[in-house]
């Protein structure tokens, strides 16, 4: 390796070295420092979706799956610690079932809660679970080549029966959700020192999923995965399977939803069918599109961006929000592509183009510049000189 690819692989690393350490400060130091526990609270929500976003711009953004039903995984790890978090409440009230059950008049607890009872089994399944309902689902879609627009509605279709599934069943709060949390792993949730402690789960949460988002999309498999979204056909004909790289993004993305999940739960205090539907499910890909989703800091900044956004508009015009959503995502779809991430690139173009190139001032040319001598007055005429005597033979 010579030293100039040394000296600009150790400026890169230090460069993201930096970036991480800069949204450390600002997530760890600035953000508790200058924001009530309300707005921190809700910045921790927020974090929350950007953990979703990442995984969509890892499976859309360079896999070219557009996944609409993010809510499912989403779901899942939600409900998986909001049972955990009801049956811990409930323990420590030496009660057999948790409160909403024996208000519904349910005596005796579904089999499918018990294993939750158990702190590592909840976070085990919080991990697994939704990661391994993406294999089984990716296996049975992208092997028989479901992509496109067929995917995107099929994905979509499963967030809306699963919301319609929860709404029905009473064992699980039904249209309502599960709500009404006191503790969190022991610690409980109305002391304020223990909600600014769910932030920095959720931030540090965020941070360990954009790194190793980065990894995958600077490793050999990211190249694959962008190759697929490009030329499938082509990958399939250098002997890859393009299913089984669709299928790693999908579970990733699935993983990451997951935790997002298990955390929104106590953060906000409230999962129900309304959180992981088709709604939702379109939000997370709103602030995708909008942040830039072929990058890797873009859908952060963006589901972070659009949920503030929600949130600041909806309190001062709480009908018009929906129109300001709308007329903002047809804005960059139709002019900016690549999201507000482009318009760095995009400016360092028009500067571009703006400059002018060296030496492209008004060209001279030597015949402009060129100046006729001075005919000489005292010089002879010029005269042709006469032929040779044996030339003047051979013409006669």
């Amino acid at each position: 390796m010579t030293l100039i690819q040394r000296t600009f692989k150790d400026a890169s690393s230090y460069k993201v070295v930096g970036g991480f350490v800069l949204a450390a400060v600002v997530l760890f130091g600035i953000a508790p420092a200058m924001l009530s526990d309300f707005r921190l609270s809700l910045l921790a929500k927020f974090l929350c979706f950007a953990i979703v976003a990442v995984g969509i711009g890892l499976s859309w953004g360079r896999g070219g799956m557009l996944t609409l039903g993010q809510g499912v995984f989403f779901g899942i790890g939600a409900y998986i610690m909001a049972m955990h978090m009801q049956m811990a409440d409930a323990s420590k009230a030496h009660e057999d079932v948790p409160e909403f059950m024996s208000i519904a008049g349910i005596s005796e607890l579904p089999s499918y809660w018990r294993p939750f009872a158990s702190a590592p089994v909840a976070i085990l399944g919080i991990l697994v679970v939704p990661a391994l309902v993406a294999a089984v689902l990716g296996f049975g879609v992208f092997k028989r080549r479901v992509k496109g627009a067929y995917f995107a509605i099929l994905s979509q279709a499963l967030a809306a029966a699963l919301a319609i599934l929860l709404t029905g069943q009473q064992t699980i709060g039904g249209f309502t959700g599960l709500s009404d949390f006191k503790t969190f792993f022991g610690f409980r949730l109305d002391d304020p020192v223990n909600r600014r402690m769910l932030f920095f789960i959720a931030a540090g949460a965020l941070l360990v999923v954009v790194a190793i988002a980065r990894q995958l999309m600077n490793s050999r498999y990211g190249e694959l995965l962008v190759a697929v979204r490009d030329q499938e056909e082509r990958v399939r004909f250098l002997g890859y399977d393009p299913a089984n790289i669709k299928i790693v993004a999908y579970v990733v993305a699935a993983f990451f939803a997951g935790i997002a999940g298990a955390l929104f739960t106590p953060i906000v205090g409230i999962i129900s069918p309304a959180d992981i539907g088709v709604v939702p499910s379109i939000a997370f890909l709103v602030g995708v599109a909008i942040g830039g989703r072929t990058t890797l800091l873009g859908p952060v900044l963006g589901a972070i961006g659009v949920a503030w956004a929600q949130t600041t508009l909806s309190e001062n015009f709480p009908s018009a929000w929906t129109y300001f959503q709308g007329a903002l995502f047809i804005v960059v779809i139709g002019f900016l592509p690549a999201g507000l991430a482009g318009l760095l690139p995009l400016a360092k173009q028009l500067a571009e183009r703006m400059r002018p190139a060296p030496g492209s001032g008004p060209a001279v040319t030597a015949s402009a510049v060129s100046v006729e001598a001075p005919a000489d007055e005292t010089a002879e005429p010029a005269t042709e000189p006469e032929a040779p005597a044996d030339e003047e033979k051979v013409k006669a």
